[in-house]
């Protein structure tokens, strides 16, 4: 039982290290996932990834307001 100690404390340098991994991780994901919404609706501010789901979701949510200018070429 010499190692009793060392152990716990060995363990517990573990954890906290991994729960720091763990913590800083996910908010590398959160950033990664707002920097890639570039694409921001005009009527509802809804952000989108990429041109086609903006054309998908202009289409289907306001269909009786007029089709951005940059979305015009699109194609969905």
């Amino acid at each position: 039982m010499a190692r009793g100690q060392q152990k716990i404390q060995s363990q517990q340098k573990n954890a906290k290290k991994a729960a720091e991994k763990k913590k800083g991780q996910a908010a590398d994901q959160k950033t990664a996932a707002k920097a890639a919404l570039v694409h921001t609706c005009p009527v509802c501010r809804t952000q989108m990834p990429d041109p086609k789901t903006f054309k998908q979701h202009f289409e289907s949510k306001h269909p009786k307001s007029p089709m951005p200018p940059e979305l015009v070429d699109v194609q969905a």
